[in-house]
């Protein structure tokens, strides 16, 4: 009966079947990583290395993704679902820009304003009480 369901299942003209080799995509991804590898210990440019770096990277994510996912052999229903999450992720950061983005942070810290004067008026202070010790000191030494 086996038999005859895979003669059955070999005449479907519409159903092709998908035979990837998974060690030679192994292999690729080792071949991504040891380049990613090999842009990094090299002293480029640093943004020639980030772009290097990077779209070894996004070879290797749309290597797994269309392979290890089984995105390539999908019909076109997965950008039906792919699109709603691009609106939201495009979206959501959009919409919360003003409320958090926008106001939340100031353009100086306040350890920058607050305590670089308290930094200097300490600074000062500590400047002008070893001035005075010095000329204690000093007149200490003349008095003997």
């Amino acid at each position: 009966m086996s038999h005859d369901a895979n003669a059955n299942h070999d005449s479907h003209p519409g159903h092709d079947t998908h035979h990837v080799n998974y060690l030679a995509i192994f292999g690729v991804l080792c071949v991504c990583t040891v380049l990613s590898v090999i842009f990094d210990v090299i002293h480029l440019n640093k943004a020639v290395t980030i772009v290097l770096v990077m779209s070894v990277a996004i070879t290797k994510a749309l290597c797994v993704m269309m392979f290890f996912m089984h995105l390539k052999f999908e019909g076109n229903w997965k950008f039906v679902l792919l699109a709603p999450t691009t609106i939201l992720a495009i979206g959501l950061p959009l919409a919360l820009y003003p409320d958090i983005g926008a106001s939340y942070y100031t353009q100086t810290a306040p350890q920058v304003t607050t305590w670089a004067g308290e930094i200097s008026e300490h600074q000062e202070h500590h400047a002008e009480h070893a001035a005075h010790t010095e000329s204690v000191e000093a007149q200490a030494e003349q008095a003997e």
